[in-house]
Order: structure tokens, then sequence, then C-alpha cells
């Protein structure tokens, strides 16, 4: 793991991320989504990706990440792409879980995979599905932090900043966003989805012209499941 201090807006954010096969030609950036950390993207992508350049990022407030600013998901891409330049990093596939999704699609990489992104406004709020799916699959795991951010209806644990910046970026309608990606597109999906349901990624790949759409079984954290087909799939699209 290391840290990486960048300067945004008369703010300073020191991230954590980590590095693996860093002399590998072909790189790879892995965003999680909101709760989540680097280390459950790193578990499932790690392995997968031997030979290319992995780079795991904790996004501000989350992980090993700080946050003392409310944040758009506009800020995020633009920190993100902060420390891309500082760290020296040209991705070729930036990969986006859920809200890690949306952050992906505004830095525009060659091949943009979306895992069961956010971005389609959904029947019922996705702040809520989202948090049950997340405290679901994090409460075995033994996250408490995490655990705590999602059990409280009033998001009883998260500093006002965060609370402040969950509030600007769920239930966003990110179908603009998508529609001006101009990349390769990949989208993965869990079948048993209910935070980002199945309809919406269907939605996304309408909207993105040069797409591929991947329904798979499983709910919002399918990936764990999948992520050797995941990653074959990238890879062939990658060499084709």
């Amino acid at each position: 793991m290391a840290i990486k201090e960048i300067n945004y807006k008369k703010q300073s954010f020191k991230l954590s991320y980590e590095m693996c096969n860093p002399s590998a030609k072909i790189g790879i950036l892995i965003l999680h989504g909101w709760g989540s950390n680097k280390e459950i993207m790193k578990q499932a992508f790690s392995e997968q990706f031997e030979g290319y350049r992995q780079t795991y990022l904790d996004m501000p407030g989350f992980g090993g990440s700080n946050n003392e600013m409310i944040l758009t998901t506009e800020d995020y891409a633009y920190i993100v792409k902060l420390f891309m330049k500082a760290v020296g990093l040209n991705p070729k596939v930036i990969i986006g879980h859920s809200f890690g999704g949306k952050v992906a699609t505004l830095l525009k990489p060659d091949y943009l995979v979306l895992l069961s992104s956010a971005g389609i406004v959904t029947e019922k709020p996705w702040s809520v599905k989202v948090k049950i799916a997340t405290f679901k699959f994090l409460k075995p795991l033994g996250f408490a932090k995490i655990r705590e951010l999602f059990v409280a209806p009033d998001a009883k644990g998260m500093s006002h900043e965060m609370y402040e910046t969950f509030k600007n970026v769920v239930d966003e309608d990110f179908e603009s966003s998508f529609a001006k990606y101009k990349g390769r597109g990949l989208l993965f999906w869990g079948k048993e989805d209910t935070a980002t349901p199945l309809y919406t990624g269907e939605k996304i790949a309408s909207i993105i012209d040069n797409s591929k759409f991947y329904p798979l079984d499983g709910d919002h954290f399918f990936f764990l499941q999948h992520a050797k087909f995941i990653a074959d799939e990238i890879k062939a699209e990658i060499a084709s």
C-alpha cells in the first residue's frame, strides 16, 4: 500500500492505493463503489490480471483515503485524474463498480468496464437499495466501520462532509454522461441486483453506442464470483 497526496481546491487528499505489476505495459485502474474500498476489488481481480499493471485506489473518504470536503461525482473524477497524473498512470482500461462506474465514465478511458454501475434513476431510490446490498455483503466480512455507514437511515457514522457528498451523488441521472462516452464499453451486471437493477444496465448499454452487455448470476457484488470471466472478456477485447 502507498499514499499519494493530492491538492484540489485548496484541500489536501491523502489517497491510499496499491499497484501490482508496475512495469507492465498495459494499465488497468480499478475503482470501488460507494461504501466499499480497494481491498474488495483487489480480492476479485488481482490474480486475474497477471501481466497487466493494476492500480487499486481508495477514493476520497473510503478505505485509507481521507476526505474533509463536500464533493460531487465530477469532483471525484477530477481528483482521480490528478492522482493518475501524479503517479504516472495512463490506463487503457478503467473498471468501475456501482458509484465507481460513474467516476470511470467521466474519465473516458479507451475501454470502460462498468460493473453494476449507478447512474440510472431507479424506481426506488438507489440510495436505499445500495445501502441494503452493501450492508448484506459487508456484514459477514466484519467491515464494521463501513457497515455502520449503511445501517442507520439517517447515515449515522458518516462525517458531515461524506453525508453531504452522499446526498450529492445518490439518485443522480447520468444518462447524458453515458451518451458522451465514445470508447468501447463492456458492461457486466448481476441478474439479481436490487441496488442497480438489471434493466438499468440494459439501458446504459443502449445509450453507449459501442458496448457489450453481459448479464451474470448474482447480486450487486456478482463480480466476486465471475472475476475470471470478466477479466477474460476484457483481455480478449484489448487483444482484438
